[in-house]
């Protein structure tokens, strides 16, 4: 097993890994600037920063006098700075939605109610803190030289038996999430074993594989266009999706005996500095006139009860305290312990 971890450097803007003054790890910064700004918008994501550029300036067409600095960090470090370090942000934007749900639950979020977050179905809304504005599946990204010859699974015992029967195939060109870094590697490991036992037999078969563990989708995503990885599984169709007119050789696949639906979510820390004006970039998220707009400009797929009650194996993962169990302390560690276990093999 080698575990992989993005790879920063200077794109067209000042891209570094820096420690910030309140000490969590940020992986990029943008300072969106304004003509004669009357006030500026802070934004901690977990959202990568050429997927949420577009809306960012969007948001500033309706709104000329806003500046909006976008900082982007893992989800745990996301945590770590409202939940540790009470950082000074107005929007969390998040794709952990465990660890959302845990700021609202304790006590590190703000209220926030309006006619657009009244709009929101209850599903995607909790406590009046918590909002969704996104709805991803996670699917499998492969590529298809590497299956050439080979069936393509429908599901994970179908999976599970193609890499088991080709090692040669796939022995050390498997990746995923490493659960111990990603917050959401780690919620969507967790919501897979309530599904199904598929996940532990899945997790020692690629332990055996040597899988190559991840910090994120978009650097799974790019090995397998490079062709390290003859497959990805569970990263974020939204970013799959975005890569696939431009890399013919990248197939998809949404499994059909269920597939993980997540909800990106937003909200408010209690020590964002103008709640206000955070307040109204939420309403700009969640508004119902908006969703189109959403999809357009970033490629996430917005927020559409519809495509709920047409796809028979979505399964959307529900906001609320069910999302807590497994961020137990002792629930935590004994769930990796199994999963290392499992993926860590001699």
């Amino acid at each position: 097993m080698r575990v992989h971890y993005l790879t920063l450097g200077l794109i067209g803007w000042f891209l570094a890994l820096v420690t910030t003054a309140q000490g969590f790890v940020a992986e990029e910064e943008r300072l969106f600037e304004a003509d004669n700004p009357t006030a500026e918008l802070t934004i901690l994501s977990t959202a990568d920063l050429n997927i949420f550029a577009p809306l960012v300036e969007a948001y500033q067409a309706r709104n000329p006098t806003i500046a909006v600095r976008y900082v982007t960090a893992s989800s745990s470090e996301l945590m770590k700075a409202l939940y540790e370090e009470d950082a000074q942000f107005d929007i969390a934007i998040s794709s952990a939605m465990d660890l959302q749900t845990k700021l609202v639950n304790d006590g590190f979020a703000q209220r926030h109610v309006s006619t657009e977050t009244g709009s929101l179905p209850e599903w995607a809304k909790w406590r009046d803190r918590l909002y969704a504005f996104t709805q991803e599946p996670a699917v499998l990204v492969y590529s298809k030289v590497a299956f050439e010859g080979l069936p393509q699974p429908t599901n994970r015992d179908e999976l599970i038996a193609l890499m088991r029967e080709n090692p040669d195939r796939f022995d050390g060109r498997v990746g995923t999430y490493d659960i111990r870094e990603s917050g959401a590697g780690y919620l969507f490991a967790t919501q897979d074993s309530r599904q199904s036992e598929s996940l532990w037999r899945m997790a020692e078969v690629m332990g055996r594989l040597d899988a190559q563990l991840y910090c994120c989708s978009s650097k799974m995503i790019k090995d397998v266009t490079e062709g390290r990885l003859a497959l990805a599984y569970n990263v974020l169709g939204s970013y799959a999706a975005a890569h696939l007119a431009d890399n013919p050789d990248l197939g998809l696949l949404q499994f059909n005996d269920f597939t993980t639906v997540m909800l990106r979510t937003v909200l408010i820390p209690k020590t964002a500095p103008d709640p206000d004006l955070a307040g109204q970039f939420v309403d700009f998220l969640v508004s119902e006139e908006n969703r189109d707009l959403i999809e357009d400009l970033t490629g996430l797929p917005a927020i559409d009860p519809g495509v709920l009650q047409r796809e028979a194996a979505f399964r959307p993962i529900r906001l609320g305290p069910g999302l807590l169990v497994y961020l137990d302390q002792l629930k935590r560690r004994t769930f990796i312990r199994a999963w290392l276990n499992a993926m860590v093999q001699p």
